[in-house]
């Protein structure tokens, strides 16, 4: 296995499907509607073996929710801005993959050296130091957590929480998909404080409240990131804004390899027929005949397509479609200040307890358009997040969240009290897939009713243990491999944690006490 890969001698190699000629009479033409991780991740499977890939955004920028742009500030200075903070960990190996076809050794990141969360208690948590190989990373963070009291944790319930320690994709789902997370950890007696403050942030970055939230995600999410991997809780971050770092070289080597990019157009319908197998409309009355199409976008637009294409699919298929949820939305606030923070502020900041407030990126530590302007004007660039918001948007909200959230900050970083907000950037998104409860049964897969429609997407059903980014670009590679496994061409490998627990003897003593619980229920 390729040592680039990762670090992690138990990651699980997927090898991808073995040619059946490896050479076409004629080119294949693949329509990509979306152009977020997953559709490149698409077009990239599809342009490298030669097929023809045309990519259709509807923004004017590519990267979907990790897309980047240029903005300006009131003076006129412009300034890179992007749809916020996003932690690109060692064990996204597939988006890495991605990356790594314009940047072979990921040189366009850099390691956060530690993230921190913090409750409204003061009590602070930390993964920096920690071993890397489970399950003495959980031991040591337990051990040395304010959150983890010995009195508290003699209390847990090793009966319901036997899940956690023998994580089964897709098994799991069947396991716990019906409850939601917070009602879980209730039930195996987690400790309150390291409830709030470690699952909580960690359920909230699938933009979702743990009381929305289904179990079986929080309980795969423990294992990807945790318990299953050996590759740590530590990330890279970017060091410049999203669309200079990764995806301007990426649609540059896309173009080498004959793809074609349209930004800024919507596709409105998808019709079966034309010239080719389907025939794509988009809003400016273009159309474009394809022999596949990869439906790659965020879950409205899905929605969107589907409901006005009433040639796709079968009335199951389309329920499914039109079953999927969103997310509560969310809000990004850039602040551009007249003043540097203190040194010792972390780059990135997890916050537990303190609503509005999700975390706080201090983005001049690592990204270099920041850097450039916090060094010219010696001041800061900052970013505060808030997620789970409510679902109805008015000007007054937006205006106490933002109050909210100056506020928080003020109180944690007291130095910015006094700066002069120099420029400000807010968003207000709803965008996100729901990941609620009893939701995975009935969420679609990449493959579809036709053999030439694939769907892709971190909305999009795959039993393999991924999660939000990772995710997208997983299923995109899948999307790309079913249908190169239709033409006779080799697909592309893929690459994950373990699909199971990775410990014998965790996974023996989790069978054995879930057994005996089963055993005692049928007996009541």
């Amino acid at each position: 296995m390729d040592v680039a890969i990762g670090r992690d001698r138990r990651i699980v190699h997927h090898v991808a499907a073995l040619p059946v000629n490896g050479e076409l009479a004629t080119r294949p033409q693949v329509v990509v509607v979306g152009g977020g991780i997953a559709g490149l991740a698409a077009a990239t499977g599809l342009a490298e073996r030669g097929i023809g890939v045309e990519v259709i955004e509807g923004q004017e920028y590519l990267g979907g929710r990790v897309g980047g742009w240029t903005d300006a500030l009131p003076d006129g200075t412009p300034v890179a801005v992007n749809r916020g903070f996003h932690a690109f960990f060692r064990q996204y190996y597939n988006l890495r993959q991605l990356l790594r076809r314009t940047d072979p050794m990921l040189q366009r990141m850099m390691r956060v050296d530690d993230y921190p969360l913090l409750d409204a208690e003061g009590r602070r948590d930390s993964f920096r130091g920690l071993p890397l190989t489970p399950p003495w990373n959980a031991l040591a963070f337990a051990a040395r957590s304010r959150t983890f009291p010995l009195r508290e944790l003699r209390r847990l319930d090793a009966r319901a929480a036997a899940p956690l320690a023998m994580v089964s994709v897709p098994a799991v789902y069947e396991q716990l998909d019906h409850v939601d997370a917070e009602t879980f950890l209730r039930k195996i007696k987690f400790p309150v404080a390291a409830r709030h403050l470690a699952f909580e942030v960690f359920s909230r970055s699938f933009f979702a409240p743990p009381t929305q939230m289904s179990a079986a995600e929080l309980a795969a999410m423990f294992h990807i990131y945790f318990l299953g991997s050996s590759e740590g809780l530590l990330f890279d971050v970017p060091t410049s804004n999203y669309d200079t770092a990764l995806w301007s070289p990426l649609s540059e080597y896309l173009a080498s390899c004959g793809a074609r990019i349209r930004t800024g157009t919507k596709v409105t319908r998808v019709q079966a027929g034309g010239d080719r197998t389907f025939r794509v409309h988009d809003d400016a009355g273009g159309v474009a005949d394809a022999d596949a199409v990869v439906l790659a976008t965020d879950v409205a637009g899905l929605r969107r397509i589907v409901a006005d294409s009433p040639d796709l699919g079968d009335a199951d298929w389309r329920s499914r479609i039109q079953a999927l949820r969103g997310a509560p939305p969310f809000l990004v606030h850039r602040l551009w200040l007249d003043r540097p923070v203190a040194q010792d502020r972390p780059a990135f900041l997890a916050t537990g307890g303190m609503p509005p407030l999700d975390n706080i990126s201090v983005l001049n530590r690592y990204e270099q358009q920041a850097g450039s302007w916090a060094e010219r004007h010696n001041g800061a660039v900052l970013e505060l997040h808030a997620y789970a918001l409510p679902d109805v948007r008015t000007p007054e909200l937006e205006r106490e969240i933002r109050t909210q959230l100056l506020a928080r900050l003020h109180r944690l970083y007291p130095e910015t009290a006094d700066a002069r907000i120099v420029g400000e950037h807010v968003q207000w998104r709803q965008d996100c897939p729901m990941f609620g409860v009893g939701d995975h049964a009935h969420r679609p897969a990449v493959r579809t009713p036709h053999d030439k429609l694939m769907l892709a997407g971190d909305g999009i059903r795959i039993d393999l243990p991924v999660a939000l980014m990772e995710r997208a670009a997983t299923t995109g590679w899948t999307a790309a491999n079913a249908l190169l496994t239709q033409w006779g061409l080799p697909g592309h490998d893929l690459y994950t944690v373990p699909t199971t627990g990775r410990h014998a003897v965790l996974r023996r003593l989790a069978a054995r006490t879930m057994s005996k619980t089963a055993h005692q229920e049928e007996t009541v």
